[in-house]
């Protein structure tokens, strides 16, 4: 079996800190390997008792923000770009504990993740990759945004925003993990907003971790970040991003292409339900594509 279409994990625990985007507090995380068909799994080491949380859909909480799963009262929050990570470099299996809520926001991307993951390796494991293969064409739309999967024999994402209203204007991008390096190309685009959405987050008492060195911040026709852009369409390349971590809590990975346009959390989650709502337009299995490993 090709080893493209068989689980992985990690190699060895990978440790991790920073301070949570929103909270402003400390988190110290462990992402341990995990056997065969473990799936993503998160575990609040500073409650004990709780139950391990699957990064799954059905657990899902809250996108007003940011992705907050939750069972039984315990919560994590703020788990996209961790979760990109795992999507964009095929790791299947992994237990990650975490001693606060909220994941730390690092530099606003999901480049520490992955580099990490990276240096500690990520080892095939025995049994094959279960995909959800694509039949028929899912879309959901909320006026002009839209998140639609197509049935194709390979897994693509394309996103595309609209900033008329500003320098950043139109910018669509198409990742295909086969055919395109997730480290170098998508991990390292960080998370975006205006300014005077972190002056109304600061207001509430939101955004206590946020700041210059971790995310991109305009005002007006201008970023405010001294060093300016890591990509010239690192905006999109950002929702890129968010919405690989959004898709991957289907649970495993999709045989189609996703097109996406204006679309974020909310809208995101709302395709996943109307995608796992709509049974005959999928079956569940490992892959039938023929595989492209060019880099």
């Amino acid at each position: 079996m090709d080893t493209a279409f068989r689980q992985q994990t990690l190699a060895q625990n990978v440790a991790l800190s920073g301070t949570g985007v929103h909270s402003g507090k400390k988190n110290n995380i462990m992402v341990r390997p995990a056997m065969e068909n473990h799936g993503i799994k998160f575990k609040r080491v500073d409650l004990p008792g709780t139950q391990e949380i699957p990064a799954l859909f059905k657990r899902v909480v809250d996108t007003s923000l940011a992705t907050v799963l939750g069972i039984n009262g315990a919560i994590v929050s703020t788990i996209e770009h961790l979760m990109a990570s795992f999507a964009g470099l095929g790791i299947d299996n992994a237990l990650v504990e975490m001693d606060e809520y909220e994941m730390p926001i690092m530099d606003g991307s999901a480049k520490e993740f992955t580099r990490a993951f990276t240096a500690a390796g990520i080892v095939p494991q025995r049994l094959p990759k279960h995909f959800i293969i694509v039949k028929k064409t899912i879309r959901v739309q909320d006026q002009d945004k839209f998140v639609e999967v197509r049935p194709e024999p390979c897994f693509k994402i394309t996103c595309s925003i609209d900033f008329d209203q500003c320098f950043i204007g139109k910018q669509c991008l198409t990742f295909d993990r086969t055919k395109h390096n997730f480290e170098k190309e998508i991990s390292h685009a960080r998370t975006f907003g205006f300014i005077q959405d972190f002056e109304l987050l600061k207001k509430f008492s939101l955004g206590k971790g946020g700041s210059l060195e971790n995310a991109i911040v305009v005002d007006k026709d201008r970023i405010l970040n001294p060093e300016g852009l890591r990509y010239p369409d690192e905006f999109v390349r950002h929702k890129l991003l968010d919405s690989l971590g959004d898709f991957s809590l289907l649970g495993m990975p999709i045989q189609g292409h996703i097109v996406t346009h204006k679309s974020g959390h909310t809208l995101n989650h709302m395709f996943i339900q109307e995608l796992l709502n709509n049974k005959t337009a999928w079956e569940t299995g490992p892959a039938t594509m023929e595989l492209d490993t060019g880099t």
